[in-house]
């Protein structure tokens, strides 16, 4: 379980220098054994600077993830999106793979690599968390990711290697895990993860879809209709939830208080800060930080 905490660390990306290209596969297994020498609690709320792919071969439990806790089984592919907060369930000591990816890493594989409908953000924000495997693509993950570890084992390695075999990975876990994103045209992708970007930068700014809009050079309707599409949602709740998830993580992984939070936000009145919060919660900022883990 995770309990209540004064502050959440950030990790960013320590991979050892034979995994400098940005990719890195761990046994879970070992990574418990290190788990006395870890600077922070990894079982404990914390915020992530990269990717983070976990694969369970045995076992299961809950993993926590921006104030949720999604259950997982032998067979489960859990995906934890950069500067999202999670923490492991370290008591179920289930058995598995973890992947550790940086923008770095996906950058490079766009450019060597030509993969349909693919981005990151696009990736991991258009589904569930945790996602079950079929026997088949179980085998080719273990397969695939047998290969990538390999590649590390290596003193020298051609980068391009461990992109393809990861991208292949890729494909194959989107192929199996299709939504109405499938609908859209490579440039519609392209942009619905264009306008995902622009929020996770812009929000502090604007909270109005047309500036979005504006931003990404189509119409209002346009935009709406994008993403009614990719996720049977409109622009503006898209922001919002957003925008929601921030203030909740300020409030409970940055012990920030309620004013300190509204002012970083950008809302100017405290007041409209609160209604806001309470209509999409309906708590308010206060007794949603007093709430949170317990």
């Amino acid at each position: 379980m995770v309990d209540k905490i004064a502050k959440v660390p950030i990790i960013e990306f320590r991979a050892p220098p034979s995994h400098k290209e940005g990719l890195e596969v761990l046994d879970l297994g070992n990574f418990y054994k290190k788990l006395p020498r870890c600077s922070f609690d990894p079982g404990k709320p914390h915020r992530i600077t990269y990717y983070c792919f976990i694969y369970i071969t045995e076992g299961e439990g809950r993993h926590f993830i921006d104030f949720k806790y999604h259950s997982f089984k032998k067979g489960s592919f859990i995906f934890i999106n950069k500067n999202q907060v999670h923490a492991f369930d370290i008591s179920s000591q289930a058995k598995g793979k973890m992947i550790n990816v940086t923008d770095e890493f996906f950058d490079m594989i766009l450019t060597n690599v030509r993969l349909p409908f693919f981005a990151p953000t696009y990736f991991l924000n258009s589904y569930t968390p945790v996602f079950d495997l079929s026997p088949a693509l179980a085998a080719t993950c273990s397969s695939l990711l047998y290969e990538i570890e390999k590649t590390q084992l290596r003193k020298s390695c051609e980068p391009l290697f461990p992109q393809l075999i990861f991208s292949s990975l890729l494909v194959a876990l989107g192929e199996e895990r299709k939504n109405n994103m499938e609908h859209l045209s490579e440039a519609q992708v392209a942009r619905f993860n264009h306008f995902l970007i622009l929020i996770t930068q812009e929000y502090r700014q604007t909270r109005h879809a047309q500036d979005y809009a504006n931003m990404l050079g189509v119409t209002y309707k346009s935009l709406n209709q994008l993403c009614k599409i990719a996720c049977d949602k409109t622009a503006k709740q898209l922001i919002d939830s957003y925008i929601i998830l921030e203030i909740k993580r300020r409030l409970v992984i940055d012990s920030l208080q309620v004013q300190e939070v509204a002012y970083q936000l950008g809302f100017d009145d405290v007041t409209y800060f609160m209604r806001f919060f309470k209509r999409h919660t309906k708590l308010t900022p206060s007794k949603f930080k007093a709430c949170s883990y317990s």
